[in-house]
């Protein structure tokens, strides 16, 4: 039987496991080992969502740090955590059963700022009017 290709701009069901396999060994990576950068001293990181490439051998990694809700703060710790990459590609490596290890790309997570976003949306007084309708 012929597999079904994923949809266009659709992770694959390999791409979604292996983006979970990831963030939760990224995550206890990061919360075990002492990073000696500055701007990752004492800062408790969120993984909120690995994305794979579809040959596994890129991840983006979306982090947040948690308490730090500026913009300002999330792109440092990205570019903090991106210096670290090869230190924590090394250290993944011997934590995931994956052939490859992929290659590590941080970004700042705006999710939680979209979410809140919409939150203040639904809040406004006339957006409540018209669900209640």
């Amino acid at each position: 039987m012929a597999r079904k290709p994923a949809s266009a701009g659709m992770p694959s069901q390999r791409q979604l496991r292996a983006g979970e396999i990831i963030r939760h060994a990224l995550a206890d990576v990061l919360t075990r080992e002492d990073l000696r950068d500055p701007d990752l001293a004492s800062v408790i990181i969120t993984v909120g969502e690995v994305r794979c490439s579809p040959d596994l051998r890129h991840a983006n990694i979306f982090v947040t740090p948690l308490g730090d809700d500026t913009q300002e703060g999330r792109d440092k710790l990205a570019e903090a955590l991106t210096r670290a990459s090869a230190f924590l590609r090394g250290k993944l490596g011997r934590e995931i059963d994956m052939k490859f290890t992929p290659q590590l790309h941080f970004i700042a997570d705006k999710s939680y700022d979209e979410a809140t976003h919409i939150d203040r949306l639904l809040a406004d007084p006339r957006v409540k009017r018209d669900l209640e309708d």
